[in-house]
């Protein structure tokens, strides 16, 4: 791996940010072995998984709905 050092982010062009953003996707995605799940977050899927499974059909949304929702807050 690559290895730099003191690099100012805030001074490279949109292009290099995307490259530097793909080659870090990059690096994390070699090591996912590596990502444990935290008892936590283990317990919010949990929590999660079991208010799902509680769910009737009739209460779900589809994908359109829930983006038309978050389109159609208000704002402030």
């Amino acid at each position: 791996m690559n290895t730099l050092k003191n690099i100012n982010i805030q001074e490279l062009s949109k292009p290099e940010w995307i490259v530097l953003a793909e080659k870090l996707w990059d690096s994390i995605e070699k090591e996912q072995d590596d990502l444990e799940v935290t008892h936590s977050q283990k317990k919010v899927l949990e929590q999660r998984f079991a208010a799902y499974q509680q769910t009737s059909a009739d209460d779900l949304k589809s994908w359109e709905e829930v983006k038309n929702e978050m389109i159609n807050v208000d704002r402030f």
